[in-house]
């Protein structure tokens, strides 16, 4: 019972780390001016999703 709650906590920190990974991924696409709709296809990420990050982006270039 144990180690299946440990496998889960795992598993948990490895998907985060991914998730992590692929929103750098965009954010190096986006920086390097690819379009919205190619790093949501290259990613997987939702156009939505993408659209947050070059906001971020384009927030952190004003300030």
């Amino acid at each position: 019972m144990q180690e299946s709650t440990i496998d889960r906590s795992i598993q948990a920190e490895i998907e985060a780390k991914a998730e992590l990974r692929i929103r750098e991924i965009a954010l190096n696409f986006l920086r390097d001016r690819l379009s919205v709709e190619a790093v949501a296809r290259g990613t997987g990420l939702s156009i939505e999703e993408v659209q947050q990050l070059q906001q971020q982006i384009n927030t952190s270039l004003q300030d």
